[in-house]
């Protein structure tokens, strides 16, 4: 099963993703159940996160990520957006969580938009008409 939403913040504007059952059906489904949900942004490296309103296991988690994926973070109970290196990364190529993900969706369209997000900033996530 597959589902478009937006992702809404002030420094990016209205950015559409694709969530997806394939890797974390679980993690999908409680996610989709949440939505529509606001957070406040943190930065780790280019990653974006926030804390949402869903707690599961980790799910069939992936300590590497590719760029655009929206993954969810367990130990944070956040929503991940990765488009580049993280601190953890070992190569610039590279693009490693703090710890393993549930893999949920990607975005679409160029995911280095989320690079101007600020710290502190909200950020909403819905589903699109």
């Amino acid at each position: 099963m597959k589902i478009k939403v937006r992702i809404t913040s002030e420094s990016t504007g209205v950015v559409e993703a694709e969530l997806f059952d394939d890797l974390s059906p679980n993690t999908f489904r409680k996610i989709v159940e949440a939505l529509p949900f606001e957070g406040v942004a943190r930065r780790w490296g280019d990653e974006v996160y926030f804390e949402i309103p869903v707690h599961v296991p980790e799910e069939n988690a992936v300590e590497i990520v590719e760029k655009g994926t929206v993954a969810y973070w367990p130990p944070g109970h956040s929503l991940c957006i990765f488009w580049g290196p993280t601190p953890a990364s070992r190569h610039p190529d590279e693009i490693r969580p703090a710890s393993p993900v549930n893999v949920v969706g990607r975005v679409l369209g160029d995911p280095t938009v989320f690079s101007r997000v600020k710290y502190g900033e909200r950020i909403r996530v819905e589903r699109a008409e």
